[in-house]
């Protein structure tokens, strides 16, 4: 930890103190109610598959013999109903590469159904029998016998609003990232700062010529700003609850600050949220070893103008 006369302002006068201080001043939430869903997307999802939905719906109140000819029938017209099919189930054709699907229970041998449902031309016999057995067994085909819904398509809506509700996560990080860049954005322009997002080494090259080490080929860093005397390069998350990622995340920034700092340039962690409170030891650890640790209530209060120079 590097001392900062911003910790003196605070009367924060050991390490101690100020840790305590980063502890104490985390914040409850950064969520606005559009965390919860992008019901924008999720619409253009399901809207996506408008065509082959209403091809199915033609299918509803069919008895099971007619249900079964004609389903293969509008799959071998148009392949892409097979991944409408998933859709209704709640399931994204990507979810079949990782789980396999018991074909016998007597000897539990499984398989993986992705190339069924994402493979083009029509349907061998083996592919109907398939088709037939997930329609059957998932419940889909009592559910199109007994005419459950009127419209496939806004069912679709609904199950898409909820498979959304899995991207949360996603919203998280990057709603943390919106936060942090209003402040790097104006304190940038304040000073005559450039910044960049999401900086990869090439992209810091390419726009600020500097060669930068990484230690992952593929790692991107959240906002990389030039100044006049140096770089800075600045990573940020938040964490609302607890778990292993935090300790792990942790231990990678100590290693990220020694690669940085041994370029000669600087680091800084700005990280948020409850979640740390479950996680204290291996924050503390990093907090001692690296120069900058930081929360949203130090970077409001304009802490970055004593270490962005």
């Amino acid at each position: 930890m590097k001392k900062l006369n911003y910790y003196n302002d605070k009367n924060l006068k050991t390490e101690e103190q100020v840790f305590n201080y980063l502890i104490e001043t985390l914040i409850d939430s950064i969520y606005t109610w559009d965390y919860f869903t992008d019901f924008k997307k999720s619409m253009e999802n399901a809207n996506s598959f408008d065509k082959e939905l209403r091809a199915l719906d033609t299918l509803l109140g069919l008895n099971k013999k007619e249900l079964r000819q004609e389903l293969i029938k509008i799959i071998n017209e148009n392949v892409k109903v097979k991944k409408a099919l998933l859709l209704l189930v709640a399931l994204r054709p990507v979810k079949l590469k990782e789980v396999a699907v018991i074909d016998n229970f007597e000897t539990l041998e499984s398989t993986y159904k992705h190339e069924l449902f994402t493979k083009r031309g029509s349907l061998t016999k083996e592919d109907e029998e398939q088709i037939i057995l997930f329609f059957e067994q998932t419940g889909l085909e009592e559910f199109f016998i007994n005419k459950e819904v009127s419209s496939l398509l806004d069912y679709c809506k609904g199950v898409e609003v909820g498979l959304d509700s899995n991207a949360r996560k996603n919203r998280s990080g990057q709603t943390m990232e919106s936060i942090c860049e209003r402040f790097v954005k104006e304190y940038c322009e304040q000073n005559g700062f450039e910044y960049i997002d999401q900086a990869t080494s090439k992209k810091i090259k390419d726009i600020f010529g500097v060669d930068l080490k990484m230690d992952k080929i593929d790692r991107r860093i959240d906002f990389a700003i030039k100044t006049n005397q140096n770089l800075y390069l600045i990573e940020v998350n938040y964490y609302s609850g607890g778990g292993s990622k935090l300790k792990a995340t942790a231990g990678e920034y100590k290693d990220l600050s020694d690669l940085l700092k041994g370029q000669g340039y600087e680091f800084i962690w700005l990280t948020d949220g409850k979640g740390w409170n479950t996680a204290k030891s291996p924050l503390k650890e990093t907090f001692e070893h690296d120069d900058y640790i930081l929360n949203l209530s130090m970077i409001k209060d304009g802490v970055l103008e004593e270490i962005v120079k």
